[in-house]
């Protein structure tokens, strides 16, 4: 994975990834895969080779599991050395439990549970608590492990895996405490387990950071993969055919620590443990960094036009949301600052390439219903219609004051878009009031520097029948 810069938004400018199963067999032969070996010792030479042609700044190589249990381990370490010219860290569990944790809080910074990171080789088990890693554990659980262990026979990988789960002190102090525990999930295997969970669900929002499920979930996936065949996983987007044979241990994986800490909640991150390892490169002043803010600053800064005008826009729609709590305070301030996003796009399709765009871009920080509002404001703003499947299927995963707040928003920002050309200085100048007789007025500076007219009154009586104004009012 090649990152930008080292800030807060993390952005990947590149990322690929090759399976290639180096922890195959070491139970049983204490040694890596050959074939993982050679085809590992072909893509990281080519990985180098891009690295150099993308003009990368800085490379880092981390092993994890496999290599630092197998007894050739250090011959291929050397061997990558080698091979690309800079030094490979072998964490050991602890480290490895450490940065898939960091990665979690880097990308759902009030993470509080236990994350747990599935690699091929092993189990990482680590608490956080209000964006804070504690105790960990490392477990021989990786999926190539257990179907060495074990074969297909999945009552025996149940027994594996709780027998393992007994040893780590605690997990059973964990499951005791009260409260909604939440489990997150880290590693390509269980990514997978949510990819097809969205996939029979037929769920709108094709978007594994944020997901959740339910425990009972996890054990239905058990038994639905048991059934679909190989042909039937492989019409799946994203589950490669490497993937189909770690699936049902990792399901299996899964559900078991589920039981064992009596967690019945499940939020999947797209980050883990590169993620975790460029975060902690990071300032301190960078890591207190808000993600999502920090996105929708960099979004703003490159798209708005004439300097923006998010400030101006935040206090000008203050009016409309007097009893707003601070979890929806901070999404209205990451939607006005992405509320100019798609100027550039024809007119007649800016609403659908907001939505797009806002629903889809890597964003972190927020869960699927807050990404959802996002997409919602800026589609209203760019005047998108309701009732259709386009959105309609999205507004699911909003609750009806939700859905009703993102749409307030969108239609005053498109409001203030018109009466002010594009112009923080402009809007400064004008007045949006909503008062407790649930009047709605709008007043212009008599200067003439403020659109007029019809357009500008049918937006305002838009907005005034989405907040069921008793009365609207334009003066200007």
């Amino acid at each position: 994975m090649v990152f930008d810069v080292y800030d807060r938004t993390l952005r990947p400018l590149f990322n690929e990834k090759v399976l290639c199963g180096l922890g195959r067999d070491l139970s049983s032969t204490g040694r890596l895969n050959a074939d993982g070996v050679s085809l590992a010792r072909e893509s990281l030479q080519r990985f180098t080779e891009l690295a150099e042609a993308m003009g990368v700044g800085r490379t880092d190589l981390l092993a994890t599991a496999a290599v630092r249990d197998a007894e050739d381990g250090p011959d291929f370490v050397a061997e990558i050395e080698r091979i690309c010219g800079c030094p490979v860290k072998v964490l050991n569990g602890v480290e490895e439990g450490r940065l898939a944790a960091t990665g979690v809080i880097a990308g759902l910074p009030a993470a509080t549970g236990v994350v747990g990171d599935l690699g091929g080789g092993s189990l990482e088990l680590v608490e956080v608590r209000d964006g804070e890693p504690g105790r960990s554990s490392t477990l021989p659980l990786g999926p190539f492990r257990l179907i060495e262990l074990c074969g297909r026979d999945v009552s025996a990988m149940r027994r594996e895996v709780d027998q393992q789960l007994a040893c780590v002190d605690w997990i059973e102090e964990k499951a005791a405490e009260s409260g909604q525990r939440v489990f997150f999930p880290v590693g390509g295997a269980w990514r997978n387990l949510a990819r097809l969970h969205i996939a029979l669900r037929d769920y709108p929002l094709h978007v594994i950071h944020g997901y959740r499920m339910r425990r009972a979930d996890v054990e239905d996936i058990e038994g639905v993969i048991g059934r679909l065949g190989p042909s039937s996983l492989s019409g799946i987007k994203g589950i490669t055919r490497r993937r189909q044979e770690t699936l049902p241990a990792a399901a299996v994986v899964l559900a078991r620590v589920l039981k064992a800490l009596r967690c019945k909640n499940i939020v999947f991150s797209a980050y883990g443990l590169r993620e975790g390892h460029v975060f902690e490169a990071l300032p301190p002043e960078e890591q207190a960094r808000d993600p999502l803010m920090a996105a929708a600053e960099e979004m703003a800064e490159n798209g708005s036009r004439f300097g923006g005008m998010s400030d101006q826009l935040f206090a000008w729609t203050t009016p409309l949301f007097p009893k707003e709590e601070p979890a929806q305070q901070r999404l209205r301030r990451a939607s006005c600052l992405l509320s100019d996003i798609a100027w550039r796009e024809h007119a007649d399709y800016r609403a659908t390439q907001a939505l797009q765009r806002i629903l889809y871009f890597p964003f972190s920080g927020i869960d699927h219903g807050e990404r959802v509002f996002l997409a919602y404001a800026a589609y209203t703003r760019y005047g998108g219609s309701d009732g259709t499947d386009e959105i309609d299927r999205f507004l699911t995963l909003l609750s009806n004051g939700a859905a009703g707040r993102a749409r307030i928003l969108g239609l005053a920002q498109r409001l203030a878009y018109q009466v002010s050309g594009a112009t923080g200085a402009v809007l400064e100048q004008c007045a949006l009031s909503f008062d407790r007789a649930r009047k709605l007025t709008l007043r212009l500076p008599s200067k003439g520097v403020a659109a007029t007219g019809g357009a500008v009154e049918r937006r305002l009586q838009a907005l005034g029948d989405a907040l069921d104004a008793a009365e609207v009012i334009f003066e200007g």
